[in-house]
């Protein structure tokens, strides 16, 4: 593990981290010089000034998505603050362009009230043609991207959501088939209700699954629990109450599918027994799930996925962002909504032609992930033209 760490220490020293810059053409020479700069330029900026919706057409601004994070929220570690944030961005960067081709720019932003960090992403929202949100904690995670989403013509998208929902939602689709059981009537129990959590039970919901149970370190959330924030209230009014009981122990039983969204070794062997036959396990908590899957498997698991590329089954947001993004930028389309996510965990699903306990995502290096991704949301760009 340390040398491991040392490598690891030393090759982004080695390259200052894990991202450049490359040019789009060559400068050799005064010609090239005048028309990459001076005097070439003075043209586009006067062009530009008369209509500024053209920059992306003429610079990079039409090509580029900010991947923007205030380090309060990061996956596994926690509050780290900005600068912890920035190899996280800067390593998601370097997947959308290593993976689909996307030009990614990572920024850190200090951690401000909600107001000053709308208006700090809105005010270099011009030079970006869509804004990745990554790592800010909930609920004012919620709100953020709500406002921008609004007040921006461009795409906002927040990956600890969206790119949960969607992915959660493919495995789900294809466990389901795993173990016979129709989608929509599952009984779906979701313990951690932060980013993930909210947006998980939202688009679950949006897709037609009736009984869904919310929880967190407190219990059961229901709708005039006063510990809980305003938007999991309401999400808890919005999907009714289908349980006996207060705690995870209790509210457990008789479920179909446990999807953990919070914290390590949270869930035993006793209660996974306690659920309904066949039992769908998703311990996506990092690095260590909620339960060890070899415990869950034992305890009559059927179906069991994890966030760790150790496991089968990897659930995984890596398989949603790159090619969203591809297929937002080549599509012209401003909104990430519930129906496109649908449309995007369908897509996904539907590469696993036969799935099985150990197979119902793709694998995050599968030819086609991004491909099946990017079309889907061109598809549904020109569904909805």
């Amino acid at each position: 593990m340390a040398d491991q760490l040392d490598e690891v220490l030393k090759l982004h020293a080695r390259h200052n981290g894990v991202l450049g810059i490359e040019s789009e053409m060559a400068v050799n020479n005064r010609s090239d010089l005048g028309k990459a700069y001076t005097p070439g330029v003075a043209a586009i900026s006067k062009l530009l000034a008369k209509d500024p919706s053209l920059r992306d057409r003429y610079t990079l601004s039409g090509k580029l998505v900010a991947v923007v994070s205030d380090g309060s929220a990061v996956l596994g570690l926690g509050n780290i603050g900005p600068a912890g944030s920035l190899p996280v961005i800067e390593g998601k960067s370097l997947l959308y362009k290593d993976l689909a081709g996307v030009n990614a720019l990572p920024l850190s932003v200090a951690q401000v009230s909600t107001d000053e960090f709308v208006a700090t992403v809105k005010n270099i929202a011009g030079s970006f043609a869509g804004i990745h949100l990554e790592d800010i904690a909930a609920p004012r995670c919620f709100e953020i991207e709500a406002r921008l989403s609004q007040e921006l013509d461009i795409p906002v998208y927040h990956d600890d959501q969206e790119g949960t929902a969607v992915v959660v939602m493919a495995g789900l689709l294809n466990a389901a088939r795993v173990v016979g059981k129709d989608f929509h009537n599952l009984r779906v129990l979701i313990n951690g209700a932060g980013a993930s959590g909210i947006a998980t039970a939202r688009l679950l919901a949006a897709a037609g699954i009736k009984q869904i149970t919310l929880v967190d370190i407190n219990g059961v959330i229901t709708p005039d629990d006063q510990r809980a924030n305003a938007y999991q209230r309401q999400l808890a009014a919005q999907l009714g109450s289908h349980v006996n009981g207060s705690t995870l122990s209790q509210a457990i039983i008789g479920q179909d599918v446990f999807i953990g969204l919070s914290d390590a070794n949270v869930l035993s062997a006793e209660a996974v027994q306690t659920m309904a036959d066949q039992p769908i396990i998703f311990g996506l908590a990092n690095p260590i799930p909620e339960i060890d899957p070899d415990v869950a498997q034992k305890a009559g698991a059927a179906v069991i996925a994890t966030g760790s590329s150790q496991y089968p089954n990897q659930v995984n947001n890596i398989l949603v962002f790159p090619g969203l993004y591809k297929g937002l930028l080549s599509s012209g389309l401003k909104k990430v909504s519930l129906e496109l996510e649908t449309n995007v965990a369908n897509a996904l699903a539907n590469m696993v032609q036969e799935p099985k306990s150990e197979h119902i995502v793709p694998g995050v290096f599968d030819e086609g992930v991004v491909k099946t991704v990017a079309e889907a949301v061109v598809d549904f760009a020109k569904a909805n033209a």
